[in-house]
């Protein structure tokens, strides 16, 4: 899995957005252009999850994104890059209808275990300074506990169905837990080592419904590299409880291109 999506990705312009802004902590609109590799996900003309582009035919989101659907089928699934709001016009988005979605065999609906997919463009797109990819992270990366991360995505930003998903992208930062520390808090032993946690725990800070798929990233050396997947959380961003990712270093096979430097952050 995900062998031959992951051989040819990593470019020269992987996790380098064209505009460089001083990010905002606590949670803001992002700066049009800023996170090049979001992809809005999106069935029947409906945003339903985020993703993150990893070279010019594929986009990485999470398994569970598509677990309503009884039979997996392309038809009506679209993906959008180089979005910045979901209801006004882009002039410089770019939307691909889905050839392939192929979701982690091993994945495990309750436990949320391996809740990756990846999504086949039906053609590939043209980098621009609003459409690039992102770095993955290297097998064998370590992101300590305290590691600064952002997240990115639609997803509503307090908890109830009725609250609506903004209109423009967001983006928060949030640091890492250990996974220890995060199954002490969530009172258990679900975080598995394919997955990793972030929250600030006395505020909460986090995304939740509507951003599933989205990606986490950490920055080193003026290059963005994806640690996480956006999975699954307790309630929308309470305090002591964290947000769990799908740990992408997992899943990149050995051989396969690497980001430019491996993290150990």
């Amino acid at each position: 899995f995900l062998c031959l999506i992951l051989m040819s990705y990593r470019l020269a312009v992987c996790g380098s957005p064209a505009l460089s802004t001083k990010k905002i902590v606590g949670g803001e609109d992002a700066q049009e252009g800023s996170w090049p590799w979001q992809a809005s996900l999106q069935a029947f003309g409906h945003h339903v999850c985020g993703g993150s582009l990893i070279n010019r035919e594929w986009v990485m989101s999470a398994a569970h994104c598509f677990s309503r659907w009884v039979i997996l089928i392309t038809f009506g699934w679209e993906v959008s890059l180089g979005r910045q709001n979901l209801l006004a016009s882009n002039p410089n988005e770019v939307t691909k209808t889905v050839a392939t979605i192929v979701l982690h065999p091993n994945h495990n609906r309750s436990s949320h275990d391996n809740d990756i997919a990846l999504l086949r463009l039906s053609s590939a797109v043209t980098f621009t300074d609003d459409i690039r990819p992102v770095c993955l992270a290297a097998n064998g990366s370590v992101f300590n506990n305290g590691t600064d991360s952002w997240v990115t995505g639609w997803g509503r930003v307090q908890e109830g169905e009725s609250v609506p998903l903004p209109k423009r992208l967001r983006e928060v930062q949030v640091p890492v837990l250990g996974n220890r520390q995060c199954n002490c808090l969530t009172g258990g032993s679900s975080v598995t080592d394919n997955m990793i946690c972030v929250g600030v725990l006395e505020q909460g800070r986090d995304f939740c419904r509507g951003n599933s798929g989205g990606p986490m990233v950490s920055e080193q050396d003026g290059v963005w590299i994806q640690s996480g997947i956006g999975s699954f959380g307790f309630g929308c961003a309470r305090p002591n409880l964290p947000g769990v990712y799908s740990r992408v270093s997992r899943y990149q096979p050995p051989g396969s291109r690497r980001a430019p430097k491996k993290p150990s952050l």
